[in-house]
């Protein structure tokens, strides 16, 4: 049975519920018993670590991280911890307190390498940072393409890329990139997204310009719209890339993440102008395997029918989901790049390819699909 949920600020708890303030030496009690099970906690973080230790030997000769890090696994432990969860600390925080367990715990010997969408202040590092916790090597690139070449030269263990946003779409670059690579997905990112206005200016009076990623500068077109209509909107690669230009240039305000004013130095001019409350950014890990199940995983598929030409193409193509009751969760077009209005589809379904019902719906499109390929099976966000 699912825990009980507790919302922020919620008090739970015999000690906490009408508790009346302690006295001085009430305070000196409480603040030992603290001590005391903060002694346990790090005797059972040790403990966890020497474990963790010996897996990772039992598992690889060589010692490395990559070789015995498991998606699948780490999923397992935070869907436990969730369940168990009763507060007063929220989901949020004991995900992300178990995520830095785990991995410095995978560090101890070589600390993984993820490549990513960078520079540094993008919401992509924020991604790498919720999916690996702080102990990773991370590596900033300049282009999405170069986060995979990357990965498949083998120097870079995973890379973290965005795939989708909810009020945007997709980001067809990443799609495009499967068209040739041989990557897996190994894991997905959800990320709630706020958007800030920054600048080194102490007014809206004063901005001239607004630089920012495409994605951001349509997230927050309303905003723009009733705040700065007469703003010049600059497109640039990345939010940080547009940072940088508000840090130098006079006149010039960016749309990026808190962590961006900080390392530019900015000063927040608005906070969160997104225009919808739920914007969020999924984001893909890549990797060069494939894993195994969770118990709550995703499948990413493409595939192609026999020609634009045939009609019911599409439908046989989507038959096998009906008729093995999958749930199709995602379905787009891409150019195929072979011949014009040539068309391949990207698929997601919710299962893993080691699924009995989703292996035979699978062996069933492959017959009917003149391209087919599984891109990744990998648990779903947990967050």
């Amino acid at each position: 049975m699912a825990a009980k949920r507790n919302s922020p600020g919620r008090k739970t708890g015999s000690a906490v519920a009408g508790a009346t303030p302690a006295n001085a030496a009430d305070l000196g009690s409480i603040r030992e018993r603290i001590d005391g099970i903060d002694e346990q906690i790090h005797a059972l973080i040790n403990d966890r670590a020497r474990l963790a230790q010996l897996v990772g030997i039992s598992k690889s000769a060589s010692g490395k991280a990559v070789d015995f890090y498991r998606p699948e696994r780490e999923a397992e432990v935070l869907r436990r911890a969730l369940e168990r969860n009763h507060g007063p600390l929220r989901d949020e925080e004991i995900a992300r307190l178990f995520r830095e367990i785990m991995s410095a715990c995978l560090a101890q010997q070589e600390p993984l390498k993820v490549a990513f969408l960078g520079p540094e202040g993008t919401f992509t590092q924020a991604a790498v940072l919720k999916h690996f916790g702080s102990s990773v090597r991370s590596l900033p690139l300049p282009a999405i393409d170069e986060v995979f070449h990357e990965v498949e030269g083998g120097v870079a263990d995973f890379g973290v890329v965005p795939i989708e946003n909810s009020s945007e779409g997709t980001v067809n670059h990443t799609l495009d990139m499967f068209l040739s690579s041989s990557l897996k997905i190994c894991g997905e990112v959800e990320l709630r997204i706020h958007h800030h206005l920054m600048g080194r200016m102490s007014t809206l009076a004063d901005v001239r310009r607004v630089c920012a990623h495409p994605q951001a500068l349509a997230q927050c077109r309303g905003w723009l719209d009733e705040h700065l209509p007469d703003a010049q909107r600059i497109a640039e690669s990345s939010n940080a890339e547009g940072a940088r230009r508000a840090r130098d240039e006079r006149g010039t305000a960016a749309i990026a993440s808190r962590a961006a004013a900080e390392i530019y130095g900015l000063t927040l001019l608005a906070d969160e102008i997104e225009d919808r409350p739920d914007n969020t950014t999924r984001f893909l890990v890549i990797g060069r395997k494939l894993f195994s199940r969770s118990g709550v995983d995703r499948t990413t598929l493409l595939v192609s029918g026999t020609g634009t030409d045939d009609a019911g193409a599409l439908f046989r193509l989507l038959k096998p989901f009906a008729e093995h009751h999958i749930n199709m969760t995602r379905i787009e077009s891409r150019p195929s790049r072979k011949r014009k209005w040539d068309y391949v589809f990207f698929i997601d379904v919710e299962g893993h390819v080691s699924d009995p019902l989703l292996a035979k719906a699978l062996s069933s499109l492959e017959k009917d699909a003149s391209l087919f390929k599984i891109l990744g099976s990998y648990p779903r966000a947990v967050l």
